[in-house]
């Protein structure tokens, strides 16, 4: 479809080849929401955390296959902070890309902090804040060249993550079906108040983090702006990612709880690394805090990369000063990278002044990004078939169940963001959120709000 946003992108060199893609997809998935976050998980829902992450699995599933749909349709840098300005209308864009932009920049400051942590962990006489300074800078550096190189370092990233996966479930299968260690086995998972000792609330409220933990695959569909064969890649990553998703998460926490009791799993640190220690191995925690500092290291490149696209979106959509929408002769947009850079600076510093009360506010507002982003994804999906199917026109590429997923997919996640406010850690979420909505439909409506109607409405007649 040859419409006018898809014009106005136009300028982004397309380096990405199908595999970085693929590999792009399913690292973004892989972090440090799966090697320490599903311990934090695994205390709130106990075994049944199996659960959760098997939910929010399905909404992953679920989304990528509705974002692969739009992004085969319209691979743009904007992606689907786009499709919403194309399908429901501006103001939809405006806050569906700001959103994800203010929240992914925030996400940023805490990444930059963990990384100097985890390089402290071998040289911890170096003064604080310069690694973090230093790979920041370098991470810039790159982003600032070209696509290619990006690609090239997020592939790297992602390699030793999902090398890490597999390593682990190998490990893990092999101590617990060829080694006779007193205390491991599946019975750990009805031990200690059974499967679901805190009942469904638990487990729903574990589903939360389970989902926080997913975050960044979406980012393929950004990629797919600048993809080689963007409907090869897009294809590719989504049937990859759906088995690998699957295969990553469920299998290796399934059985790290068969080999650490579930109390202990949940009792502070990374569950990864008590298998390691159960089991012997040498230099677990060395081992450990490699790959958290890699998983560190791919979300500060990942967010830097997907947040200067939708600022550069946002200038070219006339909704952010032109600058910020400028290509270099490597058709980098430099200006808005500094940007998205400064916001994670501003990340650091709040951090450092109020480090309880920055942390608290950051992972709110990404955690209302997240999951207000995801649920305006359904949402676009719904106009997006609606519009293709009262013009007769062919979809490029097609998923099963619609309008079943779309409809299972955007009630979990509404029902995922109501109940934020019922759950201690999160009730910050929508105090912050929903605030954070209203005054970004202010600033849309006194100073962006153009005459006319949306370009849904001109996108609907255009030739395809």
């Amino acid at each position: 479809m040859n419409d006018e946003i898809s014009k106005r992108e136009a300028g982004l060199q397309r380096g990405l080849t199908a595999g970085q893609m693929g590999m792009i997809a399913i690292g973004g998935a892989i972090g440090t929401g799966l090697f320490l976050g599903s311990g934090y998980a695994t205390n709130i829902a106990g075994p049944s955390v199996l659960v959760s992450f098997a939910i929010g699995a399905v909404i992953s599933i679920l989304l990528i296959g509705c974002l692969a749909e739009m992004t085969v349709a319209h691979p743009t840098a904007g992606s689907f902070g786009a499709s919403a300005e194309r399908y429901i209308g501006p103001w939809a864009g405006f806050l569906v890309r700001y959103t994800y932009w203010a929240g992914m920049v925030l996400a940023i400051g805490p990444e930059i902090s963990a990384v100097d942590v985890y390089m402290r962990y071998w040289m911890p006489n170096s003064h604080p804040g310069l690694w973090a300074g230093i790979i920041a800078v370098a991470l810039i550096i790159a982003n600032a060249l070209n696509v290619k190189v990006f690609g090239a370092i997020e592939y790297i990233f992602s390699s030793f993550k999902v090398a890490a996966i597999i390593a682990f479930i190998l490990i893990a299968s092999y101590v617990l079906f060829f080694m006779n260690h007193p205390g491991i086995g599946f019975g750990n998972y009805l031990s200690n108040g059974g499967f679901m000792p805190h009942g469904f609330v638990g487990t729903w409220n574990a589903t939360l983090i389970a989902v926080f933990s997913y975050t960044s695959i979406e980012m393929i569909a950004v990629a797919a702006g600048e993809a080689s064969d963007p409907r090869r890649a897009i294809v590719t990553a989504f049937r990859g990612t759906v088995l690998r998703l699957v295969l990553f998460y469920l299998l290796s926490i399934a059985l790290m709880l068969a080999i650490v009791p579930w109390k202990q799993a949940g009792a502070g640190g990374s569950p990864f690394v008590k298998v390691m220690e159960i089991i012997n191995i040498p230099g677990a925690a060395g081992i450990l805090n490699f790959v958290v500092l890699i998983a560190a290291l791919s979300a500060m490149n990942s967010l830097l990369y997907t947040t200067t696209r939708m600022m550069f979106s946002l200038s070219r959509a006339g909704h952010a000063p032109a600058a910020f929408s400028k290509l270099t002769r490597r058709g980098a947009p430099v200006k808005a990278l500094m940007l998205s850079s400064l916001g994670g600076v501003f990340g650091v510093v709040l951090t450092i002044f109020w480090p309880k009360q920055a942390f608290i506010w950051m992972i709110a507002i990404v955690m209302f990004a997240l999951m207000f982003v995801w649920m305006m994804i359904f949402v676009t999906h719904f106009f997006f078939r609606r519009s293709w199917r009262k013009h007769n026109q062919t979809l490029p590429f097609r998923i099963k169940g619609y309008p079943y997923c779309t409809i299972t997919g955007l009630l979990l996640m509404l029902s995922l963001m109501i109940s934020t406010a019922f759950f201690d850690d999160f009730k910050l979420t929508l105090a912050t959120g929903i605030p954070f909505l209203t005054a970004l439909s202010a600033l849309y409506f006194v100073k962006y709000r153009r005459n006319g109607s949306s370009i849904a409405g001109q996108t609907a007649s255009a030739e395809l």
